[in-house]
């Protein structure tokens, strides 16, 4: 469609990172670099870590681990516009949720090519409701991993915790998600718009869609549309993540977005206000949490929550604004600092990069040895997709 290439042709594009095993050392740094290439335009990104790195030496020894209130998702819908509800189930182990997985009944079926797969996902979703094993607490990772440890990633987002000493389970620690065919996240952006990192552990690939955040409003605006009674009790009632709306009518209307698939050993890292969803090809297991950067702080100011459950994530930005933004922070308790949120704009963190300084991430050829380029690539189509990585959601039990 025309507003596609539009987006595309302003650099909104998913790009694909492989940094080198010593770019890989420091997180927030090369978070940094990333943004300083445009990465956050599109709303998200994937990263390839460097060859060799594991954060967990086996993942035979998992079977027993509890998936404490797995979910049935029943869809409701047609026409490519769909309300996901959440069912509680019984506690189950990973072994017995494989086990289901792989039943004739909620198994993947074979395909072709990617569109196929699509094809039969959208024309499905109603039928055979499948399990998702969301928002278990807790981390795969061997506590000795340093390197991109989605439990211990040390972003300004720990202010929240060392300031306040509230821990908010998913966002500030880890969250572990077992997926099966079909199993799908609906349309969201993080809580307090925040960033999000999935790490796809192992199994089979987790697909996602993302509009650019320049463009996330227009979504809202189209949800709002189809959904007025929803629109009507929350404001942000994406929030609830119970809505799906199809890639069909996202052309038919003109919202620009992107689709990638994430295979296993990949992170897929989503940036603020970056609106996305997807479903996973079979069974997997992935790992995700939340992170900051200093240009998140003006997205945390400005997001829409959700006004009718108690149990929604708000976090005060009264720490971040007062330690980060000193200079507007009588502004901001006055309720006069809302001004428009450039999209475009890296986080403050991406200066050095930008100004050419000299330890921008470079990889000679003797240090490289065998691994891809450190350059961002703007990734090919696959099977009319192109690969990256994941989404997050909290709180996926809706109330029916």
């Amino acid at each position: 469609m025309e507003q596609e290439s539009v987006s595309q042709n302003l650099g909104t594009r998913i790009m694909t990172f492989t940094p080198s095993k010593e770019e890989f050392k420091d997180f927030s740094r090369y978070i940094a670099y990333m943004e300083s290439q445009g990465a956050h335009r599109a709303g998200m990104a994937k990263v390839i870590p460097p060859k060799g790195w594991k954060p967990r030496r086996t993942y035979d020894d998992i079977d027993d681990l509890v998936i404490p209130a797995p979910i049935q998702q029943v869809v409701t819908g047609q026409s490519g516009l769909f309300t996901q509800y959440n069912i509680q189930k019984k506690p189950m182990t990973v072994h017995e949720f494989r086990r289901t997985s792989n039943l004739d009944k909620f198994c993947n079926p074979r395909y072709a090519d990617f569109d196929e797969l699509e094809r039969k996902v959208w024309k499905n979703l109603t039928f055979n409701p499948p399990l998702y094993g969301a928002d278990v607490s807790g981390t795969l990772y061997d506590p000795d991993v340093t390197e991109w440890n989605i439990g211990r990633l040390n972003t300004i987002l720990d202010t929240v915790e060392t300031e306040s000493g509230i821990k908010i389970k998913g966002v500030n620690t880890p969250y572990l998600y077992f997926g099966m065919w079909k199993s799908a996240f609906a349309w969201h952006t993080e809580d307090m718009d925040l960033y999000s990192i999935n790490y796809l552990h192992f199994g089979e690939p987790k697909s996602w869609y993302v509009v650019p955040p320049e463009h996330g409003k227009r979504l809202e605006r189209l949800a709002k549309g189809f959904f007025p009674g929803n629109a009507q009790s929350c404001e942000a009632f994406l929030r609830h993540k119970m809505t799906l709306i199809s890639p069909s009518i996202l052309k038919k209307y003109g919202i620009p977005f992107e689709k990638v698939t994430q295979e296993a050993g990949q992170f897929i890292v989503t940036f603020p206000f970056g609106y996305h969803a997807g479903f996973n090809h079979g069974f997997n297991c992935a790992e995700s949490t939340n992170f900051a950067t200093q240009r998140w702080i003006d997205y945390g100011k400005q997001a829409t929550l959700c006004s009718c459950r108690q149990d929604m994530v708000k976090i005060s930005m009264d720490v971040f604004v007062r330690k980060f933004q000193p200079d507007r922070y009588k502004l901001w308790k006055a309720g006069k600092d809302n001004a428009p949120i450039d999209h475009s704009k890296p986080t403050p963190e991406a200066t050095e990069f930008l100004k050419g300084d000299k330890t921008e991430p470079v990889k000679s050829p003797s240090e490289a040895g065998s691994e891809e380029p450190t350059t961002p690539v703007q990734e090919d189509k696959r099977s009319g997709f192109t690969l990256t990585l994941l989404l997050h959601c909290h709180s996926l039990v809706s109330p029916l």
